[in-house]
């Protein structure tokens, strides 16, 4: 009996030992998942973190590649009224020109045409010198109008010159703000996905809200600088230079107002 006893003590006493070995191996068991838990997730927010980091660079890219597309149109529309108005001077001043010349030949072969019906020599040379002064003083008169046409067109190409260049500052200075509030923008958005308590979450939401809407009014600023340049016209430089017009005068004229 007794034996049978001691049997039995022992058998408890092993039941308790196995018992605690399982819950000893339980436990180690739960502590190693659990640490490998920890450790898989620090790992995907890691992953998280850098696919958001990689996320924001090709957008930061892409947004600067933008402005830097626009920037170069931009500047290449300008630079082509700038072309247009300079052309357009040009053109007006030769037209003047041509107009003044025809205007002075036209009177010049009127009095060659009176001069030929007097056949009294005297009065033809009275008549001729006179004519001559005439046509002299119409040539002086046709190069002070050229002149001021020229200086008109330089004065207007240089003030659309200005123009261009005060609207391509506005430009710059909207462009600039603009990739300011984008830079914000991207500040606030990492700021939010690293917030832990909704109040400051709400606070940064309200922040990138307030950021859309300065955006927004950038881009209408800078839509409407661009309609109104274009409408207005832009560009500028140096007037033409007016070509001086051929002598049409028959060798021997005595009338030529040409300069030999």
């Amino acid at each position: 009996m007794p034996e049978q006893k001691e049997s039995s003590v022992l058998f408890s006493l092993k039941e308790l030992m196995n018992l605690e070995e399982d819950r000893i191996r339980q436990e180690e068991s739960t502590r190693k998942a659990k640490q490998e838990a920890e450790l898989q997730a620090r790992l995907d927010v890691e992953r998280r973190a850098r696919e958001e980091e990689e996320t924001r660079i090709r957008a930061e890219d892409e947004r600067r590649r933008s402005e830097e597309q626009r920037s170069r149109e931009d500047q290449a529309r300008l630079e082509a009224i700038h072309r247009a108005e300079v052309e357009k001077a040009r053109l007006d001043a030769e037209n003047s020109a041509r107009l003044e010349q025809m205007r002075h030949q036209q009177e010049h072969e009127r009095q060659l045409h009176a001069l030929s019906q007097d056949k009294h020599k005297k009065r033809l040379t009275i008549a001729a010198a006179g004519v001559s002064l005439l046509l002299v003083v119409g040539a002086i008169g046709a190069a002070v109008v050229i002149n001021n046409k020229n200086n008109e067109a330089a004065a207007q190409a240089a003030e659309a010159q200005r123009e261009s260049q005060e609207a391509q500052a506005k430009l710059d200075a909207y462009t600039k703000q603009f990739n300011d509030i984008k830079s914000n923008q991207d500040s606030l958005q990492a700021q939010l996905a690293s917030a832990n308590d909704v109040a400051s979450k709400l606070e940064i939401e309200k922040k990138i809200e307030e950021n859309k809407k300065q955006e927004i009014e950038i881009a209408k600023q800078r839509a409407r600088l661009g309609a109104a340049h274009a409408a207005g016209g832009g560009g500028g430089g140096g007037g033409p230079t007016k070509p001086r017009a051929a002598c049409t005068c028959a060798a021997g004229d005595p009338l030529c107002s040409c300069i030999q």
